[in-house]
């Protein structure tokens, strides 16, 4: 096995594609890392992508936040501007491991990790996030949620890499929450996690909506109906009634020892709820 760290993303893409069936992507680590101790594990090549300049910082233009996919979780609660634009992505981000990973582990591995439970996913989904993706066929942007396919399994083509995370800047009066349901008080994976993302009139009245479920489906579930419940209301009890009966309808969870379909399904109403009342209260709703 060969480690790599190339200084520019072309060069990256020239390693990735000349090893298009047994070469991996290395950012923060944390996962791949762990992959890396299985007996099972066969790789002919690492590719190390923080050394490639803007991979770990973030940037800020007139209409985007943009996210270099070697920044750690930790640094987003760090960028104030950030912070105050996308609190439920930050707030999802830093629910990551330990304090000690969120200094290594990523937002873009977390997507790429593809895992139904990552927190992170729900929360860029809902906040409209888009990923771009360079390749030896140039670059693309697609929209997060596209890019998982499947436990483990993303739609990037062979030779591809995800190059950053870009993030909208929210109109006036928007905001987001990210919960999720875990077993113990801390460093658990979701059994259910809850992203809402909400934006209000003048008069407080939910103009648009997104709500992402995660660890409900073998990927991120973008609930519009859920959405749709809320939108024209002012999150009255019938109005966030109907967010977690379509909520729980969207879910299609496995049944296992951390949780049965049946109670995936309520906690994904219920976790609706507060985050849609959470981003509510943020977006300055009364």
């Amino acid at each position: 096995m060969f480690y790599e760290r190339p200084q520019t993303i072309e060069d990256a893409v020239g390693m990735l594609a000349r090893n298009v069936d047994n070469a991996f992507v290395l950012a923060g680590g944390t996962d791949l890392l762990v992959r890396m101790k299985r007996d099972d594990f066969d790789a002919d090549l690492i590719v190390d992508i923080k050394a490639i300049r803007g991979m770990a910082e973030i940037s800020e233009t007139d209409g985007m936040f943009i996210i270099g996919a070697a920044v750690p979780c930790a640094a987003l609660g760090e960028h104030q501007a950030l912070k105050a634009a996308w609190p439920g992505v930050v707030e999802a981000a830093n629910l990551i491991g330990s304090t000690q990973i969120q200094g290594r582990c990523t937002i873009a591995g977390n997507l790429c990790n593809a895992s139904p439970a990552a927190d992170s996913i729900p929360a860029l989904v809902a906040a409209g996030a888009r990923a771009k993706i360079v390749g030896p066929d140039g670059s693309r942007t697609v929209a997060v949620e596209e890019i998982p396919v499947g436990p483990g399994k993303t739609s990037l083509k062979p030779g591809e890499l995800l190059e950053a995370i870009e993030l909208p800047k929210p109109p006036p009066h928007s905001a987001d929450a990210y919960l999720r349901f875990i077993p113990r008080t801390e460093m658990d994976i979701a059994v259910v996690g809850a992203a809402v993302n909400l934006t209000l009139d003048a008069s407080g009245t939910v103009k648009s909506a997104r709500v992402a479920l995660g660890a409900v489906a073998p990927t991120v579930v973008l609930a519009e109906a859920a959405a749709q419940a809320i939108i024209g209301t002012k999150l009255e009890d019938d109005a966030l009634d109907a967010l977690a009966a379509a909520c729980s309808a969207a879910c299609n969870p496995i049944d296992d020892k951390r949780g049965t379909t049946t109670f995936r399904k309520h906690v994904a109403g219920v976790l609706g709820k507060r985050a849609a009342r959470n981003a509510y209260d943020r977006a300055g709703g009364a």
